[in-house]
This record gives structure tokens, C-alpha cells and sequence, in this order.
């Protein structure tokens, strides 16, 4: 016979079990629903691939680029050339002006090359070939942060300009020259000797080349402007050798020096600022193009200048009278003139005093004796 005590733990028991159970099933409804919203999502995502890799309604690619394509829209491709600039670099480099617009510099900086090839012979009695690798527009500043250290910068003055230039020396093109000058050997390369600033017998025949490409430069700017290219200092810190501020743009040229088995390289910048004055003359697109002074037209025009017949006047005296006076004038009716036979006339090409001298007479004809020019007699009048 079972107890009540009996009775109370098994019921006890039954309702722990029943408690568990329940327990049991509520977790697994909700692991169900964890399942189901996973699902749900995964669901979710697929399709969103499936949208990305087509294209949708709109027509808009939802593909990820890859590396080349970045590049490419950046404008680091390396497969272009390396003056083909696009993408964002185009559109940071836009602000610049192209060297393109000023043509004219490719003539100047060709003559001054084949120039400097003959000069730099003669300077160093070596052979010496020079070259021109590229015209370019550049920032001011990122040029200067550019420049392979050490090297020497000379700074030029255009006199009639009223601005500066930058000439750029590096390191290699330096001790060639130095080892040439003071009768290094040929077919060895130049030593060079890091960490040590430039000695003054290096700086001294550095500035004695910069002379030279110097009076060079003014040579090759003749044709088109007349100008004079005086050196100013010589720099080896780039700080020291600011001419522009950092954003202005500026033209730059490289050239080549080339000594048998040495030789460097050698940059001018000209800033915008300075070329300026001569804009419009270095818009021309060929020598024909109104390009400065002509010498064989000029030396035409001045010979047949010389050979034109003129015809002169010989002025005695001029008078004001009123024209009713004028007007009764008779045949035999003298008048009276404010000069003496002492006094010189003047000879006129229209109303151009040219010459005066003593009135007379040779043989047959009346003649002027010229004693000096007319100007120096002609006195201006109130109106003039």
C-alpha cells in the first residue's frame, strides 16, 4: 500500500519531468528559429550576388575593380607612356600649363643644345656631346623636393625680364667636369666622394661652366628676344634657391652631358613669371611666324633705302603774312626775306629739316655748300 508521502514525490518527480520537457521544447523552437533567420539571411545575400554579378534594371556594373583598374583610374598605370597622364593625376595636373603651348621653346632649346656641344668642347678640350631629353611643366615646389641630393643649383637673372632662372648641377655631371679641368685620366669614371660639401676649387669650375651655358642660352633666346642671362649665386641647399613660390608652375629642360664614359645631367627651370614678356613670341609655331628680327630682310629694305631717290628743298625764309596780302601780290612786286647772304638755309624733305649750309653758285646752277645737319638748327615750334 502506497503512502501520501509516496504519493507527493512522485508527483514531485512527474512535474520536474514535465518542467525539463517543456524546457526542451522551447529550445528547440527557438534553435528552429535561429535556423530559419540564418537561412533567411543567407537567402538574402545570395541574391545579392546573383543582382552583382550581371547587371541590374539600371545598367549600373556591381562588380569589385581589381588592382590594374585602380591603377588605371588613378593614373599609375605603368603601361602607359610617360608622358601619357590620365585619370585623377590628369585632373590634379590640370592646373599646370602645358609647355605644349609655347612651341617655340623646342627651337630655342635645340639651337642652344648644338651650341653648348661646341662651347663645352672648347671650355674642357674633350669631347662632349650634349643632348635634350624633354621639355616639361612642373610645380615649383615639387621640383625642388625632386632633386637628387647633393648637387649645386645656380641662380641666373634675366636682365630684361626682370626675373630669375634655376640651373640644376648634379653630382655626377660635377666631378666629371672637375675630373676633366684638372687632367683626370680618360676612360675612368669620375671618383666620387659622398658626405663632404663641395670644395671651393669645385664650386669655382662649376660656376665657370655655368658662364659658359650662360652666355650659350643668350645666344639661342637672340633670334627671338634679346637677353641678358647674368649668374647670380650658387646654391647646395634647394631652400636657398627658391625663386618662385611652391605652387606657380615652371618649365623645365633637361639636357644631357655626355664625356665618353662620363659625364650628367643638367636642368633649367624658367618659372612662368618669367617667361611672361616673350609669351606671345614663343606662341609661334615656326621660325616664319613673325620671329623676332629678320637680317636678310632688314639688310634689303636698308639697301634699297640708300638707293631711293629723294627730292629736297632749299628754304630760304618763310614768313606769316595774311592771306590778302598774299593775294595783291604783283609781278615785280619785291619782297623782303629775314636772311642774309651770310646766313645758312635749310634743305627740307618735305617738312623734315635734313641739312643747311651757305647759299651759292657752281658754273651754271645755284648751289648749297652743306655745313652740318639741319636738325641741330630746327627749333620745335609751341605746337610740337
Amino acid at each position: 500500500m502506497i503512502s501520501d508521502d509516496e504519493e507527493i514525490d512522485d508527483e514531485a518527480v512527474a512535474a520536474e519531468w514535465e518542467a525539463s520537457m517543456a524546457a526542451e521544447a522551447g529550445d528547440d523552437d527557438e534553435g528552429a528559429d535561429q535556423d530559419a533567420m540564418a537561412a533567411e539571411w543567407e537567402s538574402m545575400a545570395g541574391g545579392d550576388d546573383a543582382e552583382g554579378g550581371g547587371d541590374d534594371d539600371d545598367g549600373v556594373p556591381g562588380r569589385v575593380l581589381d588592382q590594374t583598374e585602380i591603377d588605371s583610374l588613378l593614373g599609375f598605370d605603368d603601361d602607359d607612356d610617360a608622358g601619357d597622364i590620365h585619370g585623377i593625376q590628369a585632373l590634379i595636373n590640370s592646373a599646370l600649363v602645358s609647355y605644349d603651348r609655347l612651341p617655340m621653346l623646342d627651337v630655342i632649346f635645340d639651337r642652344m643644345v648644338r651650341m653648348m656641344s661646341t662651347s663645352l668642347r672648347n671650355f674642357t678640350s674633350d669631347n662632349i656631346e650634349v643632348s635634350l631629353d624633354n621639355i616639361t611643366s612642373v610645380r615649383f615646389g615639387d621640383y625642388l623636393n625632386s632633386i637628387p641630393l647633393p648637387a649645386m643649383l645656380a641662380v641666373f637673372r634675366a636682365e630684361e625680364w626682370d626675373n630669375y632662372g634655376l640651373m640644376t648641377i648634379d653630382s655626377s655631371l660635377i666631378y666629371s667636369i672637375v675630373d676633366v679641368l684638372l687632367g683626370g685620366r680618360r676612360g675612368t669614371a669620375a671618383m666620387r666622394i659622398e658626405g663632404r660639401p663641395y670644395t671651393t676649387i669645385e664650386q669655382t669650375l662649376v660656376e665657370r661652366m655655368t658662364a659658359v651655358v650662360l652666355k650659350d642660352m643668350c645666344t639661342a633666346f637672340e633670334p627671338l628676344s634679346p637677353v641678358n642671362f647674368t649668374f647670380d649665386r650658387l646654391e647646395t641647399n634647394p631652400r636657398f634657391a627658391t625663386i618662385a613660390r611652391p605652387p606657380n608652375a615652371a618649365v623645365l629642360i633637361k639636357l644631357r652631358v655626355d664625356m665618353e664614359d662620363r659625364g650628367g645631367r643638367l636642368e633649367l627651370l624658367f618659372p612662368y613669371a618669367t617667361l611672361e614678356p616673350i609669351r606671345e613670341l614663343l606662341l609661334q609655331r615656326f621660325m616664319g611666324e613673325k620671329f623676332g628680327r629678320d637680317s636678310i630682310w632688314e639688310s634689303h629694305l636698308a639697301t634699297e633705302l640708300w638707293q631711293t631717290e629723294v627730292q629736297l628743298n632749299a628754304v630760304l625764309d618763310e614768313q606769316t603774312m595774311p592771306l590778302s596780302q598774299a593775294m595783291n601780290f604783283e609781278v615785280g612786286q619785291t619782297v623782303i626775306l629775314n636772311k642774309t647772304p651770310q646766313d645758312d638755309i635749310v634743305l627740307k624733305c618735305g617738312e623734315v629739316p635734313m641739312l643747311a649750309g651757305a647759299l651759292g653758285r657752281s658754273g651754271q646752277f645755284m648751289a648749297v655748300q652743306i655745313s652740318q645737319k639741319a636738325q641741330r638748327l630746327h627749333k620745335l615750334k609751341p605746337d610740337e
